[in-house]
């Protein structure tokens, strides 16, 4: 399988990605706990049908010592007992922001007060900005039919 468009012979490709990874770094270099940031990444692709991300982001997650337990068990973490109160209010939050479409008022007031009782208002805003920017990667590759499998952990930096 080959992805329908190479995103880096255009010349928009390649400065878009630039900003877009910059977002990403703020995200990263935030005070939200890594451990949620690759929970949140994995599940929106999971949710998103995006298997690029999917791929590279379960694979960097094992890499920063994430047991495999949990990795199988995010996109059922309602029944999981394995996730903490603070990650299940992330999942909560990537679950109810990515299914804007789905939810006629968007993210409900319950879960996003769960949210704030785990994080605090920088930690809130990096959990936002981890799950529009993950989305946006994912809508990215989804579009393009970016193939999966062949991410080789640490690839991008």
């Amino acid at each position: 399988m080959e992805a329908r468009l190479n995103r880096y012979r255009s010349s928009l490709g390649p400065q878009f990605g630039k900003h877009l990874n910059a977002a990403g770094r703020v995200v990263m270099d935030s005070t939200l706990p890594a451990t949620v940031q690759h929970l949140v990444e994995i599940s929106d692709s999971q949710i998103n049908g995006c298997g690029f991300c999917v791929d590279m982001h379960t694979k960097e997650a094992a890499r920063a010592g994430e047991t495999s337990v949990r990795l199988n068990l995010v996109a059922a973490w309602r029944e999981a007992t394995v996730f903490t109160e603070a990650e299940r209010a992330a999942l909560e939050l990537t679950e109810e922001g990515t299914r804007i479409a789905d939810a006629a008022g968007g993210v409900s007031e319950e879960v996003w007060a769960n949210a704030a009782k785990h994080f605090d208002e920088e930690q809130l805003a990096a959990l936002v900005a981890a799950i529009a920017v993950i989305n946006a990667y994912n809508r990215l590759n989804v579009m393009v039919r970016q193939p999966a499998g062949d991410y080789q952990p640490g690839q991008f930096g």
